[in-house]
């Protein structure tokens, strides 16, 4: 009697697990186990250093832009410090040189003014000697004066054409000197431009400084590996870490080679994630691969070729960053969608972005 309850009730259970079963299934609809996927991004390094510091760890949440790493800066500060003094160097050379420049014009314009006023000096000077000389030697011819005169006169005469002739090359020599003021100008102008260019090399330190810092993107995002520790060397292009875009997210599934026929790029389906089976979420079919996974080694059968699968992914057209990576679930066509969505993707949408 015991063995014939126990049988019955094994029996009944049997049911009960069948139903659920079938009601778990659609009612017998064909679905298939997804894998909710996230779209990596790998943050790279720009500049070379240490690793300082890994701000986050894995798993967790970023607020956009976020630092999630930070390099070593010692030797970039020194730099930027050198810089800077050079910078201040080139400042008083530049203020020394305008000063100079200044002074040169001026003491150019003051020198020769004042010789041009002695040149006109030494002029009349030169003149009325030599209209005294002409006076004492027809003085002298006339006997009205004496050769020792005539002699006074000529020497006075002859000492003020030295001195006109002392006073134009000095005249001259100050005129040549005007050159000094373009070749201050050009230095100084040359001084500027250093400054400029010790200028935009500060830019660039500072730039490399900031690069130092390595930001998440500008959009919230889910730290899912880290690839340097704190104290190893970071090259330019060096993988710092992947990031996943929740908005991004994408279910992975294999679809059985006898569905081909009934499932192309856009068709629509429904996800239940079995963390919440009574969440029917919407998708459409964005990838399917174009050759067949775990492939015999040798097709010689209908059911060699019954065994193949073809990967293939599938966009979540709401709200996908409520979904987990790694979480698994059910997926269906959407028989009540009735149609194609209207965007036909190409490629696959799934791998690390750089």
């Amino acid at each position: 009697m015991n063995r014939r309850i126990l049988f019955v009730v094994a029996g009944l259970l049997v049911l009960l697990a069948g139903a659920l079963w079938f009601a778990r299934r659609g009612g017998g609809e064909e679905r298939w186990t997804g894998f909710v996927e996230g779209e990596e991004r790998l943050i790279r390094a720009e500049v070379p250093g240490r690793v300082r510091a890994i701000e986050h760890a894995e798993g967790e949440m970023l607020a956009p832009g976020a630092v999630v790493a930070r390099l070593d800066t010692a030797d970039v500060e020194i730099r930027i410090e050198a810089q800077r003094a050079q910078i201040a160097i080139a400042d008083a050379d530049i203020r020394a040189q305008e000063e100079r420049l200044g002074l040169t014009a001026e003491t150019w314009r003051a020198g020769i003014e004042s010789r041009r006023a002695s040149l006109r000096r030494a002029e009349a000077t030169a003149a009325h000697a030599e209209r005294n000389y002409k006076r004492e030697l027809d003085l002298e011819r006339s006997g009205a004066s004496t050769s020792q005169s005539l002699d006074d006169a000529r020497t006075a005469r002859d000492q003020a054409a030295s001195g006109l002739d002392q006073a134009r090359d000095q005249v001259q020599t100050a005129a040549a000197e005007e050159r000094n003021i373009p070749l201050a100008r050009n230095q100084l102008e040359a001084q500027r431009r250093r400054r400029e260019l010790a200028v935009a090399q500060l830019r660039e330190l500072e730039v490399a400084r900031d690069r130092a810092a390595i930001r998440a993107p500008a959009v919230a995002t889910l730290l899912q590996t880290r690839f340097l520790r704190e104290g190893e060397l970071a090259q330019p292009g060096s993988a710092m870490v992947a990031v996943i875009d929740p908005r991004e997210n994408h279910v992975r599934v294999y679809l059985p080679a006898e569905e081909m026929t009934r499932v192309r790029v856009g068709t629509r389906v429904v996800f239940q994630p079995d963390s919440a089976t009574e969440m029917e979420i919407p998708g459409e079919i964005a990838f399917i691969a174009d050759r067949a996974s775990f492939t015999p080694e040798k097709i010689e059968t209908r059911g060699d070729r019954l065994g193949q699968v073809y990967l293939a992914k599938i966009r979540i057209l709401e709200a996908p960053e409520r979904l987990l990576p790694g979480a698994e679930g059910d997926i269906r066509i959407d028989e009540a969608a009735g149609a194609l969505s209207p965007v036909q993707p190409k490629g696959d949408p799934g791998g690390p972005r750089s």
